[in-house]
């Protein structure tokens, strides 16, 4: 499993637990001290650099919004589709149905400090199904759970 904008690895924390192998990428210093801090196994670097295993990920997740990392989600999707295994998963969590879309500059701050500048899209979540389909991917569930949107897309 690949968590990608991982932040202080709450995830990947809670599936390396579970015994499933992990590896959370961020590029915020402090998320990744933080991430360090709980045992987590993670890099700082951009999901557009090198990432170890390309192409033998099993599955992606693109949490918290995450599928906005970098401005442009089709580009984020067909990155995340390079580094999958053939049949591979990749799990979005979207903006709620009817979210204006809009691109900005964001950064993470934990504990006073701050990471980098990056570009950042919010995603509607009924958008989903164009985009995957933009990324050579297939939308197999799109579902809500106490408004959270979420998709599992394959590629």
């Amino acid at each position: 499993m690949l968590d990608v904008g991982c932040g202080p690895a709450r995830h990947v924390v809670a599936l390396a637990k579970a015994g499933i192998i992990t590896l959370g990428l961020d590029i915020s210093p402090p998320a990744i001290a933080t991430a360090r801090r709980r045992g987590a196994a993670v890099l700082e670097r951009s999901i557009f650099e090198h990432v170890p295993g390309a192409g033998r990920w099993g599955t992606v997740l693109l949490l918290d919004g995450n599928i906005g990392i970098g401005g442009d989600p089709v580009l984020l999707l067909r990155r995340v589709a390079s580094l999958l295994r053939p049949g591979g998963l990749v799990l979005v969590e979207a903006t709620a149905p009817g979210t204006t879309r809009r691109t900005c500059t964001v950064r993470l701050e934990v504990d006073g400090l701050a990471g980098p500048w990056f570009a950042w899209a919010s995603v509607d979540a009924r958008q989903l199904e164009t985009l995957a389909t933009q990324a050579e991917l297939s939308l197999e569930a799109r579902w809500c759970d106490e408004n959270r949107w979420f998709a599992q897309l394959r590629q």
